[in-house]
């Protein structure tokens, strides 16, 4: 059985796509394909690699991308088509009309999403998200199947009488994960790892930890060259270590020797009822969580008593928040394990995978 993912935004390597769904279904004996913007064409873990170049324009991305990943797709001629991206429904529609299976991987709620989209005027946001998501569920009709990275997502698309299962992004066990007798000592700083953003938090964290004694460790690559050049005149700039993009293995040593991780995501529309892959990812590496105070995220992290929850536009709260962590390291220790505890339990891709296979073969 031949499965061909296909994806016009993320890279080759992306977590979720690559690392967890391609290379469980390989592990399983499907043959895999990827199509991916910019990707080299190998063969990467049993996985069929393709490279599609990309413009760095994005309605160019939507539009001529986006066909040229149709076009590979079509040669590839799988029996399973999973797209990754809303602007590839099209594409999905026309493989469809050919006879093959197709699954609509929605990682976001695209409406909520757009709602808080910097880039598109405000006075539009609205109309053009109630548009977008008449058009996805419309066409989501008349997939085979959607795989929804949350169950809020899930609820929407199950009302349409479409095959629909949830698959969380959950971490994979050990990928972040240090074993005590190798974990280095911890520093007097907190870390956020993902996508810089004002909306996740930026402003808030560099406000908070100029009133510590601490460090913040800051990685990943700011959305928005303005809101950078904001935060550097900040004063707690200079308490703030910019780490720019990290790799996975980087990721694992600066977390490794931090003593929080902060997920402070500002209640937007797609953020409140959103799982973000970093909280679990901090919770499987052992390290306390200070998040948003979001129902869905007490319930994650109060319930498991794995951090602290606050809230986001309230610096001095996120402050008192570090400050705790910090003069409390023993119960900081005990919050890092049982947030690696519930991860072993629930919240890791080793458990998610099994209804990945479980959905393909109902396909």
């Amino acid at each position: 059985m031949i499965a061909c993912h296909l994806t016009t935004v993320h890279a080759y390597n992306d977590g979720r796509i690559f690392n967890k769904e391609c290379r469980t279904l390989s592990k399983k004996g499907y043959q895999v394909h990827l199509i991916a913007p910019n990707a080299p064409d190998k063969v990467e873990n049993g996985i069929y690699v393709h490279g599609i170049s990309r413009s760095s324009n994005r309605i160019k991305r939507m539009l001529i991308t986006t066909y040229k990943v149709y076009k590979k797709a079509k040669e590839i001629n799988a029996d399973i088509y999973h797209f990754h991206d809303p602007e590839l429904i099209f594409a999905g529609l026309m493989l469809k009309s050919a006879g093959k299976k197709v699954v609509y991987d929605v990682h976001e709620d695209v409406p909520r999403q757009i709602l808080s989209k910097y880039w598109i005027p405000r006075n539009l946001r609205k109309i053009v998200s109630k548009f977008v998501e008449l058009i996805e569920n419309f066409c989501s009709k008349k997939f085979d199947g959607i795989i929804a990275a949350t169950p809020y997502i899930a609820r929407r698309f199950e009302k349409m009488d479409v095959l629909t299962e949830t698959i969380n992004n959950y971490p994979l066990l050990h990928e972040l994960w240090t074993e005590a007798d190798h974990c280095p000592e911890k520093e007097q700083a907190v870390i956020y790892v993902g996508g810089i953003t004002s909306q996740r938090g930026l402003f808030q964290m560099i406000e908070a930890i100029e009133l510590t004694k601490y460090k913040l460790y800051l990685g990943g690559n700011f959305a928005v060259e303005k809101e950078r050049n904001i935060a550097m005149t900040m004063s707690g700039w200079k308490k703030t270590i910019e780490l720019g993009f990290i790799n996975r293995d980087e990721m694992k040593e600066y977390i490794a020797k931090s003593s929080a991780g902060l997920v402070l995501f500002h209640p937007e529309p797609n953020h409140i009822h959103a799982q973000p892959n970093k909280l679990f990812e901090y919770m499987s590496a052992g390290l306390p969580v200070i998040a948003s105070n979001f129902p869905l995220w007490k319930e994650i992290v109060e319930g498991n008593q794995c951090g602290i929850c606050v809230d986001p536009l309230n610096v001095d709260e996120i402050r008192q928040s570090i400050d705790w962590i910090m003069d409390h390291p023993g119960e900081a220790l005990e919050m890092g394990k049982n947030g690696r505890k519930a991860i072993e339990e629930k919240y890791n891709w080793e458990n998610e995978s099994k209804k990945l296979i479980e959905f393909y073969q109902k396909l």
